[in-house]
């Protein structure tokens, strides 16, 4: 995320994290279960809320898979992969490498994608998974995260790698090991996009790059889910995640929904803050004006290592961010499978 007043983590720290056990269920069982009872004489948007239905939560993500990718990509040699820096070229080559072994395509010509407002040679890596139906097709849902973070800074205890594991290997990891669910099932109806963002620590550079390129290209764009700071989880709180700009639209419910659960919360200090506007779902939004928010388990309280060199993969927990991947996976696929655009604005 982008810089923050130090002065609000230190008045909002007060809680530590503790991960939530992974819902066990049967990977294979994507079909929808029994749906809520039918109102009548109401309008359509209710009617429509209605006739969702839950999609059992997978364990398809282990937390060994998701371990693997974000300790690569906070590790040491890529020395905080600021962009424009060698240790982000590193990460866009393993991003790539990944897409390649489970068949997402590019999305360009080439899946690094070289950004046009910066002064420095930096990439967007974008993949792309076509829908399996013929006319919704057409239609895309963009799946992204940025995987720059701020590079080398005061050291600390002599220390200077600015690793960002939380921020945002975390969720890089997941949007990649969405892109293996969804390579591996081939069951997504619309087209999905999962793009990987550089020089978001530069003013969201790489997100506004990518969103004025498919704008130029009149793409069909129906929503854009971004994934931010999940590499520890929320305590005390009655939901899983929060999105901002959760006032914005119906994301939350429609995301509910198809989990089964209370998985999308709202959390009042993002709105206070204006997080809607810090993260890459931002760009979309502005030049589009479809729903595009981001997801995120960081609430200033469960972690204290915010643009540090304490950011490291083993403070992240696994368990949880593997459970990130499951829940999120019956939300996509409802998202990327319904008939029509549910995901409207309030």
């Amino acid at each position: 995320m982008k810089k923050i007043s130090v002065i609000i983590f230190g008045i909002l720290f007060t809680y530590s994290c503790k991960a939530p056990k992974i819902v066990e269920t049967n990977p294979d069982n994507i079909e929808a279960v029994t749906p809520v009872s039918e109102t009548v004489n109401v309008e359509e948007e209710v009617i429509e809320e209605k006739s969702r239905k839950a999609i059992p939560t997978t364990s398809f993500s282990k937390s060994k898979d998701v371990g693997d990718i974000i300790s690569f990509l906070s590790s040491d040699d890529l020395k905080g992969r600021e962009a424009g820096s060698e240790g982000i070229e590193i990460a866009a080559n393993y991003i790539e490498d990944i897409f390649k072994e489970n068949g997402v395509k590019p999305y360009f010509e080439y899946y690094k994608d070289t950004i046009s407002n910066y002064e420095k040679p930096a990439y967007n890596v974008v993949g792309v998974l076509e829908g399996i139906d013929a006319s919704l097709k057409n239609e895309i849902v963009v799946i992204g995260a940025h995987y720059d973070h701020i590079g080398l800074i005061a050291p600390k205890n002599g220390d200077a790698i600015a690793n960002g594991a939380n921020d945002n290997a975390s969720g890089t990891t997941t949007v990649l090991e969405l892109a293996r669910y969804f390579a591996t099932t081939k069951n997504n109806k619309r087209t999905i996009v999962f793009a990987l963002f550089t020089a978001e620590e530069k003013g969201l550079l790489g997100s506004k790059d990518l969103a004025k390129r498919l704008k130029e290209r009149n793409i069909n764009l129906y929503t854009m889910l971004n994934f931010e700071m999940v590499g520890v989880a929320l305590q005390n709180k009655d939901y899983f995640m929060y999105v901002t700009g959760y006032e914005n639209s119906n994301l939350a419910q429609v995301a509910n929904d198809y989990s089964g659960e209370k998985l999308i919360g709202f959390l009042p200090s993002a709105k206070k803050m204006n997080l809607f506007k810090r993260s890459d779902n931002y760009a979309f939004y502005e030049e589009f004006s479809v729903p595009s928010q981001t997801f995120c388990t960081f609430d200033f309280t469960n972690f204290n290592h915010y643009h540090g060199v304490d950011d490291e993969a083993e403070l992240m927990d696994f368990n949880h961010m593997a459970t990130v991947v499951n829940k999120s996976i019956p939300m996509v696929t409802g998202i990327v499978n319904a008939t029509t655009k549910e995901i409207k604005f309030n």
